[in-house]
């Protein structure tokens, strides 16, 4: 029997519009205070430092870190998928097996991804064609970030499988307290210890290093639920780690190839001065915000989705979808509102006041600012879909549409579309996100469409059979469960 916590974040059943809105909230507020602290970072090196390149150096890593990582946080968001749909479906058993296996592997991926990181760093940032000015301190930067691979999978690998079971309220109270260190590391290091981009660096490290410790805490308390965390069960289910696989490397795969594409923009930024990437590196981080919103609907549309899906509740994952559609767009709509109305007030805040070149930094980060904004509503449409998706169990779709449509894009635009003097400009060629979002995004809503038609003809299908089967010995059963995991491999 489930008990009473449980059910309370069971999205099967109950209304959804105003569920889903108290779902995203916490993971929306998670990732302003992920952008926050990283802003933090940023303003607190940018303007306390001494070194006007700083900002550059760690703007030039974003793309190759995430890189390194992301295919560690595809499969965490897999790990988010199956539990969902075990969670709805109320199959403890597998839920506990695919729980262990998770964890186990979280912390193993950790390590070997955090050691390959470390080995390729300097070669890595010498191909992106990385300015020798900020090559030491990107390099320097880059490697302590990578020590702390290891505690950023087991953080996102906890709160993918809080998340899944409803619970996005406590993955944001550990990042708001860890933050809240990060921050203040951040000054005493970099204003009291007269470090730079190594300071920020480890008060990064030591603040996940936290939020690990802090989530395998929280999953332990739980061990007595199906979702907790047990020492002893920890182990590799091989059925459960191949099904986390199915959905996780897709995904893993897809992220991989924003950054690829993010590493090849970065290869372009480069050609601009020096200046230009510090701007890119203030406009990325003051986008983050709205990007933010939309990962917490996207998150809302997987966990609603998969849910519904165990549960085989097609018409609660049309609504679900819908509803985080909806709420999605007026939340991009008013961030990025807010951040192009203030834009110029929010770049001054990186600048050290009366620095040189500190006008050209701001009009550059304007510029790409008032392309990203403009356009960033496509993204959270996409981001919603393809979340809706994902939960569906299609994530080799997902990672496909990613692929062709959104990478494919970026590069083809970079390569043949910014060089024509028409486009060769900052503007030109931060042209390839919008173009590329909105491509994609009509790929991803015919995906979502057959999918979804697929899903409801099985469920009719084999509602069909078992009744047919009860006919013939004399008894009615129940409609028969389409396991989800069968439109994994559909693209």
């Amino acid at each position: 029997m489930e008990k009473t916590p449980q059910l309370k974040r069971d999205f099967t059943e109950g209304p959804l519009f105003f569920r889903i809105t108290l779902f995203a909230l916490p993971i929306m507020l998670t990732g302003v205070l992920q952008i926050a602290y990283s802003m933090a970072d940023n303003i607190v090196v940018g303007k306390f430092s001494g070194d006007v390149n700083a900002l550059a150096a760690i703007g030039s890593t974003g793309a190759l870190n995430t890189f390194i990582i992301n295919l560690l946080l595809g499969i965490a968001a897999g790990t988010g998928i199956v539990v969902a749909q075990y969670y709805g479906a109320k199959e403890n058993g597998k839920l506990s097996r695919c729980v262990h296996t998770a964890m186990l592997f979280s912390i193993v991926g950790g390590i070997v991804f955090g050691a390959v990181g470390l080995l390729i760093s300097k070669p890595a940032l010498v191909l992106l064609e990385t300015k020798p000015e900020i090559l030491d301190a990107a390099t320097l930067y880059l490697r302590i970030v990578c020590i702390g691979i290891p505690a950023n999978s087991v953080y996102n690998f906890g709160a993918s499988i809080l998340r899944a079971t409803g619970n996005s309220k406590q993955p944001l109270i550990i990042l708001g307290t860890t933050g809240l260190v990060n921050v203040v590391l951040n000054l005493v290091f970099v204003i009291g210890c007269g470090m730079s981009v190594d300071g920020v660096a480890i008060a990064t490290i030591i603040s996940q290093y936290l939020s690990a410790i802090a989530v395998v805490f929280l999953l332990y308390k739980k061990r007595n639920e199906p979702f907790g965390l047990s020492f002893s069960k920890l182990s590799i289910d091989k059925a459960e780690f191949l099904k986390i696989l199915r959905y996780g490397v897709p995904s893993g795969i897809q992220s991989s190839m924003f950054s690829i594409a993010n590493m090849v923009m970065i290869n372009a930024v480069n050609t601009f001065p020096t200046t230009t990437v510090t701007a890119h590196t203030i406009a990325s981080n003051i986008d983050g915000l709205a990007f933010t919103a939309m990962n917490g609907f996207g998150q809302s549309a997987v966990t609603f989705t998969g849910q519904n899906c165990g549960a085989k509740k097609p018409e609660r994952i049309k609504r679900a979808v819908l509803y985080c559609v909806i709420q999605e767009t007026v939340a991009v709509i008013l961030i990025s509102t807010l951040e192009f109305v203030f834009a110029r007030q929010l770049v001054s805040l990186y600048i050290e006041r009366g620095a040189e070149d500190a006008g050209v930094i701001t009009d550059a980060a304007v510029t790409i600012m008032t392309v990203m904004l403009a356009s960033m509503v496509l993204s959270g449409l996409l981001d919603a879909f393809t979340g809706a998706l994902k939960g569906l169990g299609y994530t080799l779709t997902a990672m496909m549409t990613s692929l062709i449509c959104i990478c494919g894009i970026r590069l083809v635009w970079i390569t043949f579309g910014f060089p024509l003097d028409v486009f060769n400009s900052l503007t030109g060629l931060y042209l390839a996100y919008p173009i590329s979002w909105f491509i994609a995004l009509i790929t991803v809503i015919v995906c979502l469409l057959v999918a979804f038609n697929r899903f409801k003809k099985k469920l009719a299908t084999e509602g069909e059979e078992q009744d047919a089967a009860g006919e013939s010995d004399g008894t009615e059963e129940n409609v028969a469960e389409v396991p989800c995991k069968e439109n994994a491999s559909a693209t």
